[in-house]
């Protein structure tokens, strides 16, 4: 990926994760697990991501209809964060990837709270255990505090929200894939990666429409 000439100068390994998230969604995604997302003093290792494509074939995406006011980070440039609300209570952080224009994101949707554990509990006083504290793309964000001010981040500068490389890379064989959860279309593209076994993996639930009454 080619830096803005006033940009500072990145670490091999983050260069590295510049150049996975400008890629294709599904490596970006994989590649997020074991990655470190910091913002409002705390840091969480991520264990859980959704992909997201943009216009060409993924009824799931936000990007599906094409470029929306909402959705018009999702069209890059890679690295940045596309944060949006849900029903009408809960705030959720994706990472924008691929080439510019070609819309595409992956949802964090769980992780591990490996700094400013305190911080997080009083954000998260409902949490009974600490592993509960970041369990779901929901109570990820409350955690860290995140909220529309994040909307269009540079995740990868030294900016209020920072992405960072993972301090070891998650092995393949410790990455699993299913089914994204609670989505109303492409209900079984396996494109939702956990770290196998990690307790603060959330649980799969398929999209059930409302019944009219």
């Amino acid at each position: 990926m080619v830096q803005p000439p006033d940009a500072p100068a990145r670490t091999p390994d983050l260069a590295a994760l510049a150049d996975l998230l400008a890629g294709a969604v599904v490596p970006a995604a994989r590649g997020l697990l074991g990655c470190r997302l910091t913002t409002g003093g705390v840091t969480v290792r991520i264990t859980e991501v959704e992909a997201y494509a943009g216009t060409a074939g993924d009824p799931a995406s936000h990007a599906h209809r094409g470029r929306t006011p909402r959705n018009a980070v999702m069209f890059g440039p890679a690295g940045h964060a596309y944060v949006y609300f849900t029903y009408g209570m809960h705030w959720c952080v994706n990472v924008v990837t691929g080439p510019d224009g070609e819309a595409s994101a992956v949802l964090l949707r769980a992780g591990e709270v490996v700094e400013g554990v305190e911080a997080a509990r009083v954000r998260r006083p409902a949490a009974r255990r600490d592993a509960d504290l970041a369990h779901g793309p929901a109570r990820l964000c409350a955690a860290l505090g995140i909220d529309r001010a994040a909307y269009g981040c540079d995740l990868l500068g030294d900016g209020p929200v920072r992405l960072r490389p993972a301090a070891e890379p998650v092995p393949e064989a410790a990455i699993t894939a299913g089914p994204r959860v609670g989505v109303t279309g492409a209900h079984d593209v396996l494109w939702r990666f956990w770290i196998a076994g990690d307790p603060t993996v959330s649980e799969y639930r398929r999209h059930v429409p409302r019944s009219r009454r």
